[in-house]
């Protein structure tokens, strides 16, 4: 990026207001006011949400969604991802002027057409995606200042998205609109499943009989995390990359008798662990023939 010419397109000190501040609203919302700017609004309809305001924004007044936007030089849209659209058109209908006003919502899965009908009504629309877990603890700013945001914008405002980022401690990257869906496919497909797939692994070893299984778990699972990182699919290790389709199969039919509801996870994983290693060079083909049968 260029450093002189984000420089030159900061945003001003902008009045923030925040609509749906939950785990990510009320984050980005204290991130933002630590850059120096002023959280002066929020709708919050949980007693959870008017909590986190009052904890982490405690200058911001509740107010009605209409009532945050006309506050706001810049909106903040925090919503689930399913109610973003009709509440862009929710917003639209009510009149409130939206001219000028910087709209962002934090969504993976869309781009900034989603906010669409506010566009339309003269708002500037923003794209921006922490990429990290929230959990509602504190750590969640100290964790939001090293990862990335995904940021999606109309070009000319690429400057003030990625402007607000880096201002919140972040690292923008760019995704083009039409890729929004497969980046949160990515995102989700790495971090979700891998809590799932850790999750039961300690499960199973705790049915083998092993009493602390995360501390067996933890020194493996973080080489393999880190090899996987620096190395690709050049980090693999383990049975599927010695092309052991005898060991394949045991672990089959084990996770047929104890958890049946993985084995097809397991099949499916080994397949596209199998078919990466072979076009990589690191799986012979005759062992991979072996291999695929038993995973047929």
């Amino acid at each position: 990026m260029n450093t002189a010419h984000t420089t030159r397109q900061r945003p001003a000190r902008l009045a923030v207001g925040i609509i749906g501040p939950g785990r990510v609203g009320s984050v980005l919302g204290a991130a933002l006011e630590r850059a120096g700017h002023s959280v002066v609004a929020a709708s919050a309809v949980s007693e959870a949400s008017r909590g986190r305001v009052a904890a982490r924004l405690p200058d911001a007044r509740v107010h009605e969604p209409a009532e945050v936007v006309a506050a706001a030089d810049l909106v903040l849209v925090t919503v689930p991802d399913d109610a973003l659209e009709p509440l862009a058109g929710g917003l639209a209908e009510t009149g409130v002027d939206v001219t000028g006003k910087l709209v962002a919502h934090a969504s993976g899965a869309y781009g900034h057409s989603v906010l669409g009908p506010l566009t339309r009504a003269g708002a500037l629309p923003l794209a921006l995606h922490p990429v990290m877990t929230f959990t509602g603890r504190d750590e969640d700013l100290t964790r939001l200042a090293d990862c990335s945001f995904g940021v999606t914008s109309p070009e000319p405002l690429r400057p003030i998205a990625e402007a607000l980022v880096v201002e919140m401690g972040a690292e923008p990257v760019w995704i083009a609109e039409e890729h929004r869906a497969l980046y949160h496919a990515a995102l989700a497909g790495g971090a979700n499943h891998l809590v799932t797939l850790v999750a039961e692994s300690a499960s199973l070893l705790n049915l083998a009989g092993v009493d602390h299984p995360g501390r067996m778990l933890a020194p493996l699972l973080g080489a393999a995390l880190d090899n996987a990182l620096r190395l690709g699919i050049d980090g693999l290790s383990g049975p599927v990359l010695r092309g052991d389709a005898d060991t394949v199969a045991r672990h089959i039919a084990q996770l047929r008798e104890h958890s049946p509801e993985s084995a097809a996870s397991y099949v499916a994983l080994a397949r596209l662990t199998a078919d990466r290693a072979l076009a990589a060079g690191l799986l012979k083909p005759q062992d991979a023939e072996r291999l695929l049968d038993v995973l047929a």
